[in-house]
């Protein structure tokens, strides 16, 4: 069985056979020119994780305040060359910095990871021109679910991946325009047509907004997850959507309806609940 907890934007654990991985931890209300404008400021339950999987090296993505937040001696899973390209996380000391090139795996408890390619920019901007190649992540324990960090589609995506039941995509963004490496709601229903899995949950929409957008944010801010399940129902009519609000958590392993059933956000394919943590301030980091 696996159980999701989205936190908001890339951020979510995963659990699965008594393991507990963090994506992309991004556990502050603001970050440069962002502020969080939706859902619970993440508590101490987010930070209980016994692994860290870190899709690409953007400063919302790879956020080093939420790092140094880990418990010591947690392992981080970065794509190859993070450590030269920022290197900021040399001063992580307390943590276990594990690079990863697509096709790697590590084992974290009981469950085994391996990184997939992602189409997306691989730099750590607006800081430099280093490039590294930015990853999603497969963890495989009594299920297998596919984190797929920030990327558009590409020609075999789905072999890569392989079989897997539950998938967290990438739907929208933090502003009004997307630009070439993201997914829209479309595209990310593609996506799940493309893998086939069990269940889907969208991401990286309805979390963080400019400063200068904060005050009134439109659609693209909260219509993407919906938009999602919309196109989802049409393009893989068998895979239940589970829209979730950051701090809501979903059981996956419980019997799930189909993204065009009759079930409505938040509850769609599983059981959705609140997760359970405490806010704190937010840290603003690059």
């Amino acid at each position: 069985m696996a159980v999701i907890t989205w936190w908001g934007h890339a951020t979510a654990t995963v659990e699965d056979s008594g393991v507990r991985l963090l994506t992309d931890p991004l556990l502050s209300a603001r970050l440069a020119h962002l502020r969080r404008r939706r859902g619970p400021l993440p508590g101490p339950a987010a930070l209980r994780a016994d692994a860290a999987l870190v899709s690409h090296l953007h400063a919302d993505h790879l956020h080093l305040p939420s790092l140094r937040a880990l418990a010591p001696g947690t392992p981080v899973l970065l794509p190859r060359g993070a450590v030269r390209a920022v290197p900021a996380l040399r001063r992580l000391g307390h943590l276990d910095l594990v690079e990863l090139s697509p096709g790697g795996e590590a084992a974290v408890g009981a469950v085994a990871v391996r990184a997939v390619p992602a189409r997306h920019d691989g730099r750590r901007l607006p800081f430099g021109p280093q490039r590294v190649r930015p990853l999603g992540y497969v963890v495989q324990g009594a299920e297998t679910t596919y984190f797929a960090g920030d990327t558009d589609l590409y020609p075999g995506l789905a072999d890569e991946v392989g079989a897997c039941d539950h998938a967290l995509l990438p739907v929208g963004g933090w502003g009004p325009g997307l630009g070439p490496g993201h997914l829209d709601a479309e595209r990310a229903a593609e996506a799940v047509r493309l893998l086939a899995p069990r269940t889907a949950v969208p991401v990286h929409f309805g979390t963080f907004c400019p400063v200068g957008l904060g005050g009134r944010p439109g659609a693209w801010f909260h219509a993407p997850g919906r938009e999602f399940a919309r196109h989802a129902a049409r393009l893989a009519p068998d895979t239940a959507v589970h829209e979730l609000a950051p701090g809501q958590s979903a059981d996956l392993g419980r019997p799930g309806v189909p993204a065009g059933g009759p079930q409505g956000r938040g509850r769609a394919g599983g059981e959705a609940r609140p997760a359970h943590g405490d806010g704190g301030r937010g840290e603003d980091g690059r």
